[in-house]
């Protein structure tokens, strides 16, 4: 294992072990939160009230001493709400930027979906972009930046569905779900007295962190795994139920999220079965299943996972050794 590799394996254990004292049993998800992060993507995080979704959000931030801001979605949101708004000052004459909430390393966007399309849209730049533009002047936004979106898959009442464009802007989208009845008693234990997040200290540096995201790649992706990627992702394109498959920024996170992988489990190389085991987050939130297959209720995770079992996958050599 190279020097580089065993940087990352040791920062990502180190996280994910730190975030795993407030958010418990959920080893999955918090990997890949922090797959996201070190791949600098963004994270969809759909599930029902309750399970962690801000916490979560709250102890990546904490972890890693970054400026969090939360912004809390509504039907009457403006854009200047999130990115911010020029005012006039009387002293000087001239107008100054009041940054909005979105001016943060690690962003919440609770809710994201009970914004108007509109105010959604005034997040399309800052998460594509890092960057937004308020009255014809550009602003850059913090390193690193990150957004994890929330919303609810049940209540639909008074929601307005992300687009197509803003969804694949998402390099992953995970679910936390219910606890387990014994992780839920030791929540319930952890909690007694004040909430664990309350403790939970900084384990790790930006600089660490961004050393961490240069050092994933360098991980060797041998052209047979590429080419495995690059077959599912096309696979849900041709699809008979899928009214819209998965884009090429579709294959490009199985890439980028399958090198973090292998690296945080030690590895130079990207394995296929990293892929099989990313490609429900990476792809299933781009593919939109057909009017007939909705009435069927197949949805986009059937879809992916019917792709996944379909596409053969490939053997051999994956390390890039002579």
């Amino acid at each position: 294992m190279s020097r580089a590799i065993s940087t990352v394996q040791v920062f990502a254990e180190r996280v994910i072990t730190n975030i795993e004292r407030v958010i418990v049993g959920k080893r999955d998800a918090v990997e890949l939160a922090v797959i996201g992060l070190l791949c600098q993507g963004h994270l969809l995080i759909e599930d029902v009230p309750g399970v962690g979704k801000t916490v979560l959000a709250r102890s990546l931030a904490r972890s890693l001493g970054c400026s969090f801001s939360r912004i809390q979605f509504t039907p009457d949101m403006l854009p200047s709400d999130v990115t911010g708004v020029s005012i006039f000052n009387q002293v000087s004459r001239q107008f100054e930027f009041r940054a909005g909430p979105v001016m943060a390393q690690i962003v919440l966007a609770d809710e994201i979906n009970r914004a108007t399309p509109k105010t959604q849209a005034a997040m399309l730049e800052a998460m594509e972009e890092r960057q937004v533009t308020v009255d014809g002047a550009t602003h850059p936004l913090p390193r690193p930046f990150m957004v994890l979106a929330t919303q609810n898959p049940i209540e639909y009442e008074g929601t307005f569905p992300l687009p197509e464009a803003q969804l694949d802007r998402f390099l992953l989208r995970i679910w936390l779900g219910y606890p387990a009845m014994s992780d839920e008693i030791v929540v319930l234990k952890r909690q007694q007295f004040r909430h664990p997040i309350e403790d939970l200290e900084q384990v790790a540096s930006v600089e660490e962190l961004t050393e961490a995201q240069e050092a994933v790649k360098t991980v060797h992706v041998a052209e047979p795994v590429m080419e495995y990627m690059v077959k599912l992702t096309r696979r849900t394109r041709q699809h008979s139920e899928a009214y819209l498959g998965a884009s090429p920024r579709g294959s490009l996170a199985l890439y980028r999220a399958g090198q973090t992988r292998a690296a945080i489990l030690g590895r130079d190389y990207v394995l296929p079965d990293d892929i099989k085991v990313l490609a429900l987050p990476a792809l299933a939130h781009r593919v939109i299943p057909g009017p007939a297959a909705r009435l069927r209720d197949v949805t986009a995770d059937r879809i992916v996972q019917g792709v996944v079992e379909q596409v053969a996958v490939p053997g051999g050599d994956f390390t890039g050794e002579e």
